[in-house]
């Protein structure tokens, strides 16, 4: 297995740079791993492929305005910070652009707030000490932050977050979640399907190619994530009455799969903490016998992740059929629902 198996030509105008009004208008490539069928339809017609009793684990992860803008107190130089990752009340994992910004150097935000550069991580990485805790800064000095690909600017900030977002903490959305409303989420409540939370903050590694040739020499990044007792809950009587557990996303997918492997050979159980699950082809699936998600970048964890469940060669003969028939990629993009 080479890191360029899971490469793939995508021309630039099927990257959306807007996202589908109203969500659920954008297009969705349904795929049964079973017969290799392949149908095409609208997300609002998922409910037409759920039956009564299957379960839906969404993200409700709400995406933080993570880009600060500063200037280093000694030169007043610019320096822009993109926030990563909480260490505790004060650190920050984070990404700067600016010159020259080194250990000890501190940077203004306003009048209030400053942070202290305490750590070089190597490249544009950096540990900050904020004097205080931010999060009451974010709604006046924050910036959401939008994947590099998209060159389009937002008007409308909550158009990059899930209606059911709740925790506070991700640099990214969960984007295959973007593609539910209200009015739809009720109706398949209605036809008897449930819905079951997890919670995991996404940093910006998301977005990163694997580099290395070999997929198993690339370090995964780590995120936080939450399987609570309740949807745990959910899953067992999901899996007893013979229904589906269909992951909303490959954060959930991860959420899910790493609380399977926490559980060991035991029954699954709750799970707090880190997770640096990277799943590759070859995987065994403990939990999710479904899932939706959106298209993703060539040579992304995603997509080997897409590919663990669905088959390498498949995946990418679907992939290029999407680009043939006009399909929309990445986070405004289009969704599909693979059975």
């Amino acid at each position: 297995m080479k890191t360029h198996d899971f490469d793939y030509e995508l021309p630039q105008d099927r990257i959306a740079q807007t996202p589908i009004e109203p969500r659920d208008a954008a297009r969705l490539m349904v795929l049964h791993r079973q017969t290799h069928q392949v149908e095409h339809h609208h997300f609002y017609e998922v409910g037409n492929f759920l039956e009564a009793g299957d379960l839906l684990v969404i993200n409700d992860t709400r995406v933080i305005p993570a880009r600060l803008y500063g200037r280093k107190k000694i030169s007043a130089g610019k320096v822009e910070v993109l926030l990563l990752r909480k260490r505790d009340e004060l650190n920050w994992e984070c990404l700067v652009g600016g010159k020259r910004i080194r250990e000890n150097n501190v940077i203004e935000f306003g009048e209030e707030l400053t942070g202290e550069i305490i750590e070089d991580k190597g490249g544009s990485q950096r540990l900050i000490r904020f004097n205080r805790p931010i999060e009451r800064y974010l709604s006046k000095i924050g910036n959401t932050p939008l994947p590099p690909y998209i060159h389009t600017r937002l008007e409308n900030p909550e158009r990059y977050q899930t209606v059911y977002a709740q925790w506070d903490g991700s640099a990214a959305a969960p984007t295959a979640g973007m593609h539910f409303t209200q009015p739809l989420m009720e109706k398949l409540r209605e036809k008897g399907i449930q819905f079951a939370q997890v919670t995991l903050h996404i940093g910006l590694d998301t977005f990163a190619p694997v580099v290395e040739e070999n997929p198993l020499e690339h370090r995964i990044h780590t995120e936080w994530c939450n399987v609570p007792q309740e949807t745990v809950d959910l899953i067992n009587q999901t899996k007893q009455r013979q229904r589906k557990v269909i992951a909303v996303g490959t954060t959930s997918v991860r959420a899910l799969e790493s609380a399977a492997l926490h559980s060991g050979k035991s029954a699954l159980s709750p799970y707090q903490g880190a997770t640096d699950l990277y799943i590759l082809p070859g995987f065994v699936f403990r939990v999710v016998d479904g899932m939706i998600t959106n298209f993703h970048l060539p040579r992304s964890t995603l997509l080997m992740l897409v590919s663990a469940f669905a088959g390498r060669e498949w995946i990418l003969e679907v992939y290029q059929l999407a680009v043939k028939m006009g399909y929309r990629f990445y986070s405004f993009g289009d969704a599909m629902l693979i059975l």
